[in-house]
């Protein structure tokens, strides 16, 4: 394995509310082994960031700003990319092996889903059929938990997740607050979550009413519930309850939402013309609900995975055990693994940090699991509640605020000289 290299750490795909706190577990454990590592670099924009030869300087950044990584949600502190490089992307995957061969990188650590973790596995590979000394791992990231398998054998969660799940535990709990207060005039209320083809997020609202007692209705991309059958169902509820708070996943089928696509291929809710809330708000209003009133809609959007506050005091300390893990990986089993944490078995919630294959996890998606799934397939059963509760954590995070705002890292942009001659990607001519 390569000693007294340079570092190259990258994010991409969606940000998370605790994403750069991985970046932060990475940093502090490379400055653990001054005699493996030389200079930390972060490419600017995620594997866009290595193609254009944009390589943000850590290593200089000052110790307080780093340290405000782990309250620093989102992507912006180095920045993030959907930008994939496929197979025949012939001259990316060259300037990628002649960017880090020109700046002396013998690691390279990439953070991300299984997208991101398919370009993990891909420069690993070429490294090695280049003769390039490179060891590349991967960190474990996404909020839609899709990463690994079913079984939860090669990871039981991914960093992000616990914080989502939280964030919408705490959001149902208040918009049960403003139905309940305004249920004469409003009695159906509509809240779009993001999960476009998986169910944990949209699942995370039970969290909020574990015993049931809201008149709660979640409705996931597995559900496999017609905008009929959701219609008979908010007016069962309505007859008992006289209102209802309908939690549906972005991915839920209500017909066309007018979908537009990312570069990996993935729908765009929140960039798409119509939601799937809205549609469902639009037909229930026409249909007409056996109550007096109208159905209202909510939907929220990156906020779901950009804001600190609401961040899991247990996903938050995760994250940064993957981002030291990964160095772990690198420097005692090599390339090609991801960062991952396993749960151990018992009671008392505790987990390992271990790693996987990046051949396992590359463009894996991992099913919701159809026996966490109600019978009546609204709702979720206690399985999902005994695994999901403890990644949202017991407390409030602790954000710096300075003059009633919000302190975040603020990086200076210190690059490094770039060597190469300039280069566009080829996705971009």
């Amino acid at each position: 394995m390569p000693a007294n290299k340079n570092i190259v750490v990258a994010q991409s795909g969606g940000p998370s509310p605790v994403i750069n706190n991985t970046v932060r577990g990475i940093v502090d454990a490379c400055k653990m082994f001054p005699d493996k590592f030389e200079k930390i670099y972060a490419a600017w924009h995620g594997i866009e960031g290595v193609l254009k030869e944009e390589l943000l300087d850590l290593s200089v950044q000052k110790e307080e700003e780093i340290a405000l990584l782990r309250t620093t949600p989102a992507a912006g502190a180095i920045g993030t990319c959907r930008y994939k490089v496929k197979e025949h992307q012939k001259e990316d995957f060259e300037r990628i092996i002649e960017v880090l061969k020109a700046h002396n990188v013998g690691y390279f650590f990439y953070i991300g889903g299984n997208d991101s973790m398919d370009t993990a596995n891909k420069v690993a590979k070429l490294a090695q059929e280049r003769g390039l000394d490179l060891v590349a791992v991967g960190g474990s990231k996404t909020i839609d938990n899709d990463v690994g398998d079913s079984q939860f054998k090669l990871i039981d969660h991914t960093p992000g997740y616990g914080s989502v799940a939280r964030y919408w535990a705490l959001n149902i709990q208040n918009a049960n607050e403003e139905n309940m207060g305004s249920s004469p005039a409003d009695p159906v209320l509509v809240i779009q979550m993001m999960g476009r083809k998986i169910g944990f997020i949209p699942a995370a609202a039970r969290l909020a009413d574990p015993r049931r007692q809201m008149p709660l209705q979640i409705y996931m991309p597995e559900s496999d519930v017609s905008i009929e059958e959701l219609t008979d169902n908010v007016n069962d509820e309505l007859a008992r309850s006289g209102r209802c708070i309908v939690a549906v996943s972005e991915g839920y089928d209500a017909g066309d939402v007018g979908a537009a696509r990312d570069s990996f291929g993935h729908v765009e809710f929140g960039a798409s013309m119509f939601t799937a809330q809205q549609i469902i708000v639009n037909h229930l209003n026409k249909v007409g609900i056996k109550a007096r009133g109208k159905a209202r809609g909510q939907v929220v959007g990156t906020d779901q995975r950009d804001t600190a506050i609401y961040a899991s005091n247990v996903d938050l300390d995760e994250s940064y055990k993957v981002g030291q893990n990964c160095v772990v990986i690198a420097l005692e089993h090599g390339s090609g693994y991801m960062s991952t944490i396993l749960r151990r078995p018992g009671l008392i919630y505790s987990v390992d940090f271990d790693k996987a294959p990046l051949d396992a996890v590359a463009n894996s998606e991992r099913e919701f699991p159809r026996g966490w799934i109600a019978e009546n397939r609204i709702d979720v059963t206690d399985d999902f509640l005994k695994y999901a509760t403890p990644l949202i954590g017991d407390d409030w995070v602790s954000v710096p605020v300075i003059n009633g705002l919000q302190r975040f890292a603020r990086l200076a942009p210190i690059f490094a000289d770039q060597i190469l001659p300039k280069y566009v990607p080829e996705a971009h001519r």
